[in-house]
């Protein structure tokens, strides 16, 4: 547990012929549902999934896992969230993407757990970050060695108290949702049709159109030597986290995504409606959503 002290610190039916009179405030106050402190914090988790409406199968993979630890002395959520796309056309394509979640989330709990729970004393001395890109290679080797010649993006979160690690290779993505409307986007396509937009030679307009914005430049599974993009953020408050890959977020326009997010009784009918929106858009790909919400 001293691990992650020193990371962290510590509409209804109208009645005709009833007259009404506005309501008192301590009627007001009665009927008025109040703002209750969640304590231990808690994280809330969503998923969904679909193979789209265009695919006869489903290389998309997810993972959630979410927890919380309370002691009376420490509250610590935890969760560690995945979406991994498999890569289409590539030999063993259909299964790198469970190779890839399966030996990252073996890792990573492995490693992290122990420590949450107080179940070994030894200190570590890697970073968050650090453990975050060794469970990246540990999915790269297994899909090398387990699926030869496959390939699959991989976008996780590993959310530690309010701390928000996002270890990334590909094009799916991870996003902050925030109530006021913004969606931001935390990570960068490792996309052919993205650098050439970052170099000025493409247009956003031409990159969503052409034939080749589903290759990639870095994935899960290539022979090339490559570095995950590693980040850490705190957990929009109130807010949002969402990993989807592209058979999401390439047919469905962000605000229709905050819509759903926002409008749903809980994070799985969110999850459901974009999954839905996303078939009615012409559904291309499989598709995976993933929603995370902070509770305090």
């Amino acid at each position: 547990m001293s691990f992650f002290r020193n990371l962290f610190g510590k509409k209804p039916k109208t009645v005709p012929d009833i007259k009404t009179a506005p309501l008192t405030d301590e009627q007001l106050r009665s009927v008025t549902r109040q703002p209750v402190a969640c304590r231990p914090p808690q994280l809330i988790v969503g998923s969904a999934q679909s193979s789209g409406m265009q695919r006869d199968h489903n290389e998309d993979t997810l993972f959630t896992l979410s927890s919380v630890f309370s002691d009376g002395n420490i509250e610590l959520p935890f969760g560690f969230l995945i979406v991994a796309d498999g890569m289409g056309g590539h030999l063993h394509g259909e299964i790198a993407s469970g190779v890839a979640v399966r030996a990252m989330s073996e890792y990573i709990v492995g490693k992290l757990y122990p420590s949450l729970m107080g179940l070994h004393s030894d200190p570590q001395n890697e970073s968050i970050q650090e453990i975050m890109e060794n469970g990246i290679k540990e999915a790269q080797q297994a899909v090398l060695h387990r699926a030869p010649g496959g390939g699959t993006t991989l976008t996780a979160a590993l959310i530690i108290g309010e701390q928000v690690t996002l270890a990334h290779v590909g094009d799916s993505r991870a996003y902050f949702i925030y109530p006021d409307g913004r969606i931001q986007t935390m990570t960068q396509d490792h996309s052919l049709v993205k650098r050439l937009v970052e170099l000025g030679q493409m247009t956003e307009q031409d990159a969503a159109i052409s034939n080749q914005r589903n290759v990639l430049y870095r994935a899960i599974g290539q022979n090339e030597p490559f570095r995950p993009d590693i980040s850490t953020f705190l957990f929009p408050r109130p807010g949002y986290v969402m990993l989807c890959s592209d058979g999401l977020w390439g047919v469905v326009a962000e605000q229709e995504i905050f819509k759903s997010v926002t409008s749903s009784v809980n994070l799985s009918m969110a999850c459901s409606q974009l999954i839905e929106k996303a078939n009615q858009a012409g559904g291309p790909d499989n598709i995976s959503a993933v929603l995370a919400h902070y509770l305090n």
